[in-house]
């Protein structure tokens, strides 16, 4: 799987709550995810396409249920390809430099 279709599926934020929704309580339905999104069915089920051609979410079908899951490891090699590769001890303290101050602005 490209990269490019990797930067393509986190692009959307609602795709991004999906993963979350997916790295909080793994292996859901359809059903499940379109109740915590607010979302309908059939936007769900377009971006859960999206990401399953990225390899970010596979699926299993247990019965007749399709459960959808998590798959960190195209996400992982994003890390490791362009972050891995500058000092990850000073992208975090910048990172959280930066949440300290916007933090303060928010007040």
């Amino acid at each position: 799987m490209s990269m490019d279709a990797v930067f393509r599926a986190l692009a959307d934020p609602a795709r991004r709550r999906l993963l979350d929704r997916l790295y909080g309580r793994n292996g859901q339905t359809l059903g499940a995810l379109c109740a915590e999104m607010g979302m309908t069915r059939q936007a769900v089920t377009k971006h859960l396409l999206l990401l399953e051609e990225a390899n970010v979410v596979v699926t299993q079908r247990r019965g007749r249920e399709k459960l959808h899951f998590l798959n960190p490891v195209p996400i992982n090699e994003i890390a490791d390809r362009w972050i891995g590769k500058y000092e990850r001890h000073r992208v975090r303290a910048l990172a959280d430099l930066k949440k300290q101050l916007e933090g303060k602005n928010d007040g």
